[in-house]
C-alpha cells in the first residue's frame, strides 16, 4: 500500500467547519463550489452534495489556466449534462471571475422573480463559498470583494460573529473555511490531492508521490514532460504487476533522468532524488511543466 493510500487528514477545526457549514446553510441562497481545474473529481468534497440538499449549487472549475483546456470543456459540458451550473475560473489571472455574478443570476432566476413579485427586488443575494484547502478560495474571495469588501453588521436570525462580507451587484457572502473529508476511500484520490498540494507534504513520501506524478504524466502528457526536463522516455523499465515495488520501478526511473538532466548530483555521482522530487512537484503545482489535467469526467 502507498503511502498516498493511507492519507487520513482530518483536523479537528475541519470537522468543526463541516457542522457549521450544515448549520448554516439555511442562511444562504445558493453555494458555490470551488474546486482545482486540473483534478476536478478529486478536489469535490462527496460531503458538499449532502450538506448543501437542494440549495442551488455553482461549480467552478479554478486554476483553469494551469489545466488542459480541452479536459476543461469536458468537464463544464459533464455538469451542465448532469443539471449542474459550472464555469471555469482562474483566480490568479481574475479570468472569468467577473462571470461569477451573472451565472449565480441566471441560476437564481426563478427564485429573483417570486422575491419581485413579493415586493423584495432590493433583497440581498447570500451565497457560501467552500472547497477544500488550496483550491483558491480565499483568492475567490478577495477576487469578489475587491476593494469595496466590508463586513455586514449583525442583523437578526445570524449569530454574532459570522463573517457576512458585502459584495458588488448585490451580493453578500458568508465567509466559510476550507474543508476535507475525513478519510480518502480511493488511494488515487489521496495522491492527486497530494500532487497539488491540497495535502501536507510533511505526511507524505515526496519521492514515491513524484514518481507517481511522472508515470502519470508520461501517460497523459509525455509530451509536455520531455519537452518541460528534456528526458527520454525510452526504455524505461516495466512496472512489477504486485509487491511493494508496484507502481515505482518506472516512476523512479523517470525520478532518476530528471535528476540527472537538472544535474542535481551529490558525492560520488549519485543522483539527489529528493531535490528532482521537491523540483517536479513544485513545477507541476506551478503550472511550469505545462497547462494539464489528470482526471477525465468518466471517473465521477
Amino acid at each position: 500500500m502507498s503511502e498516498a493510500a493511507r492519507v487520513q487528514w482530518f483536523p479537528g477545526h475541519m470537522a468543526k467547519t463541516r457542522r457549521i457549514m450544515a448549520s448554516n446553510m439555511k442562511l444562504v441562497d445558493a453555494v458555490v463550489e470551488i474546486t482545482d481545474a486540473r483534478i476536478p473529481y478529486s478536489s469535490r468534497n462527496p460531503e458538499i452534495k449532502r450538506i448543501c440538499g437542494k440549495k442551488p449549487r455553482l461549480v467552478l472549475l479554478n486554476k483553469a489556466d494551469s489545466a488542459d483546456p480541452d479536459v476543461t470543456s469536458m468537464w463544464i459540458s459533464h455538469y451542465k449534462n448532469k443539471g449542474l451550473f459550472a464555469l471555469a475560473t482562474d483566480c490568479r489571472s481574475g479570468r472569468n471571475v467577473n462571470r461569477v455574478y451573472p451565472v449565480l443570476k441566471e441560476l437564481l432566476a426563478e427564485e429573483l422573480l417570486k422575491w419581485e413579485a413579493r415586493g423584495m427586488a432590493g433583497r440581498p443575494v447570500r451565497i457560501m463559498i467552500v472547497g477544500i484547502p488550496n483550491v483558491g478560495k480565499s483568492s475567490l474571495i478577495n477576487r469578489l470583494a475587491g476593494s469595496r469588501a466590508a463586513k455586514v453588521e449583525d442583523r437578526p436570525g445570524v449569530t454574532k460573529g459570522k463573517q457576512w462580507v458585502r459584495l458588488e451587484e448585490g451580493f453578500e457572502l458568508l465567509d466559510m473555511p476550507g474543508v476535507l473529508w475525513p478519510k480518502f476511500d480511493d488511494k488515487l484520490v489521496g495522491e492527486r490531492l497530494a500532487f497539488t498540494g491540497a495535502v501536507k507534504d510533511d505526511i507524505l513520501d515526496t519521492e514515491y508521490l513524484a514518481c507517481r506524478l511522472l508515470e502519470l504524466l508520461e501517460s497523459d502528457y509525455p509530451g509536455l514532460l520531455t519537452e518541460r526536463y528534456g528526458i527520454s522516455l525510452e526504455d524505461l523499465p516495466e512496472d512489477p504487476e504486485d509487491g511493494e515495488t508496484a507502481g515505482c520501478v518506472r516512476g523512479y526511473e523517470l525520478l532518476e533522468r530528471v535528476g540527472r538532466k537538472r544535474g542535481f548530483l551529490v558525492s560520488g555521482g549519485e543522483i539527489n532524488t529528493e531535490r528532482a522530487a521537491n523540483t517536479v512537484l513544485d513545477e507541476f503545482r506551478g503550472g511550469k511543466i505545462g497547462r494539464m489535467t489528470l482526471e477525465r469526467p468518466v471517473q465521477s
